[in-house]
Formats: C-alpha cells, sequence, structure tokens
C-alpha cells in the first residue's frame, strides 16, 4: 500500500527580522513580511481517511515548546521580531523586548530558508509523535508575502 500526501497552507502572521550578514544588500535592515508556509504531510490514511487532521493542530495531545502547534506558530511568527543568535546588536534587541517594544524570538539563522527548515524539524517531531510515527513532513515551503519562498525537505 502506498503513502498519502496531503498539504496545508499556514498563513497570517506578520514577521520582522533582518539577516546581519547580508551586507551591501537592504536586508541587512530590518525589514517585515507577511508570511505563510505550506507543509506537506506524508503517511498512511487514519480511520477518518486522513492523513492528517489538520484542525488537530488546534486540539492536538501533543505539543511544541509546550504549546499546542497552533499557540506556537502564534508565538513565533505572529507580530514577532526574529533575530539570529550572533547578531552583533542582539544586546539591543533584547532592552527593546525587555521594554516591550518587541516580541523577541532568538533562532540559530535566519532568513527563508533558515525558517524553512526550522518549521519543518519542529512539526515534523511533532507530527510524528502526535501520530506514532504513522505520519511525517516531507517538505515546507516559507513565503513571504507571496512573491519569495524557500523549500526545505529530507
Amino acid at each position: 500500500m502506498g503513502n498519502f500526501n496531503s498539504v496545508k497552507v499556514f498563513d497570517g502572521f506578520s514577521t520582522v527580522f533582518r539577516q546581519h550578514s547580508a551586507a551591501g544588500t537592504h536586508c541587512r535592515f530590518l525589514h517585515g513580511y507577511g508570511i505563510s508556509f505550506e507543509v506537506t504531510f506524508e503517511g498512511e490514511l487514519d480511520h477518518r481517511n486522513w492523513v492528517f487532521d489538520f484542525g488537530g493542530m488546534k486540539r492536538a495531545d501533543e505539543t511544541i515548546d509546550d504549546m499546542s502547534p497552533k499557540a506556537w506558530m502564534d508565538f513565533m511568527f505572529d507580530h514577532t521580531v526574529i533575530i539570529a543568535e550572533d547578531d552583533p546588536e542582539l544586546e539591543i534587541f533584547q532592552e527593546m523586548s525587555n521594554r516591550d517594544l518587541i516580541q523577541l524570538r532568538v533562532l540559530p539563522a535566519v532568513g527563508a530558508e533558515q525558517f524553512a527548515k526550522y518549521i519543518f524539524e519542529k512539526l515534523n517531531q511533532f507530527v510524528h509523535e502526535e501520530t506514532n510515527g504513522r505520519v511525517r513532513i516531507t517538505r515546507v515551503k516559507f513565503m513571504e508575502h507571496n512573491k519569495n519562498s524557500a523549500i526545505y525537505s529530507e
């Protein structure tokens, strides 16, 4: 028996970041996008004939960083500022966060490619645990304002 794929788009997020090492380009400045990501699920069908219950992101038993997957997505990407952990100005962003000016999220790296990989890793672990290994993520496409995108897959 073959595997099935299903695809879900998660959107409605506004995120600001900068790529401090992008000298000579405007990407070194803080800039924001309406972002979305498209997740491809693969696996055998469940008793409802679904690969994965898309609404299950809100009512899942398993969590991502101690949050429901939907809450985690909002926490990470909804009106947030994401800065790389090696950003030389990290202290300034931490101060802005301390003053309640921004919702700061610090990741190992920033950019569409790195966000696609980060989301892939977080969601794949969650989906594997939630479905007892029946389903896995095969691909995450991260999109900036529906014009730029990057894909991560394993």
